[in-house]
């Protein structure tokens, strides 16, 4: 169909570009015997882009390690109905993602995944450079001597890390008065430098808070809003941390 020679055609067909009767079909030594093969008309050798995925981690998933890894949700069921990247998902993105946002196990927000080295580094090597919001629920009331502490340079696991901007966003005190039975709970909102698993959970013990629920919107300038609970969509071009 077209002049290549065999690595190329394999380029081809890993690339996604290649279909036996209407299916893409990405292994090379897919056997064909009378089957209708066509090739992509924008089918071509670049070399492949790296690809960067943004998934919404449910609680009780791993990010990094362990025996119920978050990675398992990037699948083509699970792609986000609205992304807008345009990009056409083959094998080959989901081969050699690193996550690079750690997350703890109870949490749920935004994770990173990418291919790209650039993205790599900053969001690992340079980590303490790139500011993570997050969303924390804790039981009880959050004093202002409370809060004033948690705005200090924070000591965890034994070293001094940058101060986190803390602030209120909710506080039901006022809704137990008229449901003396219920708990009361706080929100808090930490802009935190850099991403230490634990940290947030650390800060809130020294102050006698303990955190009931937690979640990631924000990595630096990217956002979570809009991405559904479980899915997953790729970086957009403009898209910078």
């Amino acid at each position: 169909m077209v002049p290549c020679s065999r690595s190329e055609a394999e380029q081809y067909i890993a690339g996604g570009y290649v279909s036996v009767n209407g299916v893409v079909v990405e292994i090379p030594g897919f056997h064909v015997v009378d089957q209708q093969v066509e090739i992509a008309k924008n089918a071509t050798l670049a070399p492949a882009l790296p690809v960067t995925l943004l998934l919404h981690k449910p609680p009780g998933f791993d990010a990094m390690e362990g025996d119920k890894l978050a990675m398992q949700l990037l699948t083509l069921a699970n792609k986000f109905a609205a992304d807008r990247s345009g990009t056409r998902t083959v094998n080959r993105h989901m081969l050699n993602q690193a996550c690079v946002t750690p997350l703890e196990t109870g949490a749920s927000g935004l994770l990173v995944y990418t291919q790209d080295f650039r993205i790599h580094r900053k969001l690992l090597e340079d980590a303490a450079r790139v500011e993570h919001e997050v969303m924390v629920d804790v039981q009880g009331q959050v004093s202002p001597e409370a809060l004033d502490y948690l705005n200090r340079t924070p000591v965890v696991d034994g070293r001094a890390m940058i101060p986190a901007k803390v602030s209120i966003s909710y506080d039901n005190s006022e809704d137990l008065m008229d449901n003396p039975n219920r708990k009361p709970m706080t929100g808090l909102r930490f802009a935190v430098k850099g991403c230490h698993p634990g940290q947030i959970a650390q800060m809130c013990d020294s102050v006698g808070l303990r955190v009931v629920g937690m979640k990631r919107i924000r990595v630096g300038r990217v956002q979570l809003t809009g991405l559904p609970l479980g899915e997953w969509r790729y970086l957009l071009g403009y898209e910078r941390f």
